[in-house]
């Protein structure tokens, strides 16, 4: 009785620790969703769309370097108002987290994709963007 008392505290154990990972990754992919819409909203009006879409990308590389979480297992996209435009703009993160999860050795299988998703306002008096204002 007692080893499969043993296997059901592992095996909860392991459960417990995978749900903390997705949870873990959707705060990570939150976190730096708003970001990189806060730092694409704020960059200068001289950048052009590019060049806030890599400042955007930075922001929310240093949110995911910070949760520990590879870039490899990470994707951000803009989702709104590509370039340099005004009013608003909508950034999606995404994480892959392994099926699996084992502290101190790693992760297994396939993954499971967590979504983060923030939209901010592009000041629309602002000058130095296309367009006339927000419809």
């Amino acid at each position: 009785m007692l080893p499969v008392a043993v296997l059901v505290f592992v095996v909860g154990g392991l459960l417990l620790v995978n749900a903390w990972a997705v949870v873990d990754a959707k705060l990570a992919a939150s976190a730096a969703a708003r970001e990189a819409a806060r730092t694409y909203a704020e960059v200068s009006p001289g950048l052009d769309g590019a060049t806030g879409g890599g400042a955007a990308l930075a922001a929310a590389r240093d949110v995911f370097a910070a949760y520990g979480i590879p870039a490899s297992r990470t994707a951000v996209r803009a989702t709104e108002s590509p370039g340099a435009q005004r009013c608003a703009v909508a950034i999606e993160a995404t994480v892959t987290v392994p099926a699996i999860t084992v502290p101190w050795i790693g992760g297994f299988g396939d993954g499971i994709v967590v979504h983060g998703r923030a939209r901010t306002i592009v000041d629309p008096w602002r000058s130095g963007l296309d367009g006339a204002g927000c419809g």
